[in-house]
């Protein structure tokens, strides 16, 4: 695995430069109050080198949880006090903070590489910074506490990037977003609008049917 300056490999080379130019707008429509309200969070968006090559890791909440229950996320939560300032470390310090507390990673073997603009959750009022990692050391992973966290789970960015697993989710309040139907899981929301953006800005989408609709209760 070839690797640049930095220690990314090469093939982050693309995320990472767009990181650097990407504004809030070109990531979603919902962006942080103008008030300056909403709860600081975090996620960790982390990128490792699996066996079927680049991947994500990703996690399933727990049915239980008063937010986004059962929905498969990237690790994350909101900013403790211990944290810092949510303008300066506070995102990068909660998101391997909760990554650890969700998942058991190890954030010594996690090198952070670059934050996107802080997005809004409107239906839970978390103005979320995305933290984008390289997995230069991976260490097993797997629930910690089984009240917070289903599963946890990695996923090539080959199957992501499949326009067979993309559809548009049809939420029952007649919001539509980018969905991707990878095993088990159907990834949509906050961290579905991610993905997709991130594939789209570093040139790893492939055309796929905007039209093909999945409703939410496709398990069903």
């Amino acid at each position: 695995m070839d690797v640049d300056d930095s220690g990314l490999p090469d093939w982050l080379t693309p995320v990472a430069r767009a990181a650097g130019t990407l504004e809030a707008r070109q990531l979603s429509r919902f962006l942080p109050p103008a008030d300056g309200e909403g709860r600081p969070s975090a996620v960790l968006v982390l990128f490792g080198e699996g066996a079927d090559g680049p991947e994500l890791l990703l996690m399933e909440r727990a049915s239980s949880l008063r937010s986004h229950a059962g929905q498969p996320s990237f690790p994350g939560g909101a900013l403790d006090p211990e944290d810092g300032d949510p303008d300066g470390d506070g995102p990068l310090r909660a998101a391997l903070r909760e990554a650890e507390e969700e998942t058991g990673l190890d954030p010594s073997g996690v090198q952070i590489f670059a934050t996107l603009p802080a997005l809004y959750i409107p239906v839970s009022d978390f103005v979320v910074t995305p933290v984008l990692a390289w997995w230069r050391r991976p260490t097993p992973v797997a629930p910690v506490d089984p009240a917070e966290t289903a599963r946890v789970f990695t996923v090539p960015v080959s199957e992501l990037a499949d326009p067979a697993n993309r559809a548009m989710a049809v939420h029952p309040s007649g919001h539509t977003g980018p969905a991707f139907s990878v095993g088990p899981a159907l990834v949509w929301g906050f961290t579905a609008g991610v993905i997709d953006r991130i594939l789209h800005h570093a040139g790893w989408e492939r055309p796929w049917d905007r039209d093909r609709r999945v409703p939410l209760d496709w398990r069903a």
